[in-house]
């Protein structure tokens, strides 16, 4: 069946960056993706890694035969502690003890962060979202109780990622600062820049796509709502080359969608069909720079979540290494 495409409110948008229209999908497409794209039981019926499996002990060796320099890259946003339009709920730092505390013999402090959002560099465990009850590999929503997650918290990835990453600079392939609120990116433009930047996306890798948004956020300020983003259509593109984790520097999915019925078509794919754990808000902004000076576009990644038993996620900084 074709698919007419219509156009999204775009007159905003640079002219250099003019995307395609973003198609109308209905939410059957959507259903159609889940069954499609699905890794339930590829790695046994009780499987809690998901696409984690993918980094095998041979990738990782792989990957570190990546670094040349020893240089390192941090990829986490500074912690954002002020109240905005993308961030309702600060990061909270708390001295417990200062130079001005009585009879302390040390300074102390504690953090308190809501990870989830827009606004701290985070990871998505497999746990954080659900379709018709079910989280990956069939696990139903049940097993998440007021205590946490019983089955696929990030407690299960508190050994680290470490594997080869490549950076999708989609507005260096436009041709522009950022991409603007409401753009989409497709898989035609994961592929035309993986041929620009002269690299293949192999089985394991982590794919980090850049959109430009803490530079737009910059230059204009905190917003909600529309964001810049993956299209559905990008899950397939992720699954066709056996991607083990998806990152960005915002949250993945254009919004508005695109999709009627299905407000985050992708951050569902990906976690719940494909169990691809997700790397939300991540500051690719220096990154991109260090990529472009040596005109490279692959480096090894590592990071680690917080080892909290029923977590559905945690704040982390991922570092590149070149």
């Amino acid at each position: 069946m074709r698919i007419l495409p219509i156009l999204f409110c775009l007159s905003f948008l640079l002219p250099a960056q003019q995307p395609k229209p973003t198609p109308a999908l209905k939410q059957a497409d959507f259903e159609r993706y889940l069954k499609e794209l699905s890794n339930w039981g590829r790695w046994g019926k009780d499987d809690q890694l998901g696409a984690i499996n993918l980094i095998t002990p041979a990738k990782r060796r792989a990957a570190a035969n990546l670094v040349r320099e020893g240089f390192t890259v941090s990829l986490s946003h500074q912690a954002e502690k002020e109240k905005t339009a993308d961030n309702p709920r600060p990061f909270l730092h708390q001295m417990l003890s200062d130079g001005k505390t009585p009879n302390a013999q040390a300074h102390s402090d504690s953090f308190t962060v809501a990870h989830h959002g827009l606004a701290h560099t985070h990871l998505d465990s497999l746990c954080h979202f659900f379709w018709n009850n079910q989280m990956y590999n069939g696990i139903t929503r049940d097993v998440v109780t007021a205590k946490g997650a019983e089955k696929l918290s990030v407690y299960n990835y508190r050994d680290g990622l470490f594997t080869r990453a490549v950076l999708m600079d989609i507005p260096k392939l436009r041709g522009v600062p950022y991409l603007e609120p409401g753009a989409a990116i497709f898989p035609e433009d994961l592929d035309a820049w993986a041929k620009q930047a002269g690299f293949k996306v192999e089985p394991g890798d982590i794919v980090l796509v850049r959109t430009g948004r803490w530079v737009r956020r910059k230059e204009k300020g905190p917003w909600s709502g529309s964001l810049a983003g993956l299209h559905m259509s990008s899950a397939a593109w992720l699954k066709k080359h056996d991607v083990a984790v998806l990152g960005g520097d915002s949250a993945q999915d254009v919004m508005p969608s695109g999709v009627e019925g299905v407000g985050q078509p992708v951050h569902l794919l990906v976690l719940v069909a494909m169990g691809m754990p997700i790397l939300d808000n991540v500051d690719l902004e220096r990154l991109a720079e260090e990529c472009a000076k040596r005109k490279r576009w692959d480096f090894l990644l590592t990071t680690a979540p917080l080892a909290v038993e029923g977590a559905t996620g945690s704040a982390l900084n991922p570092i590149a290494v070149f």
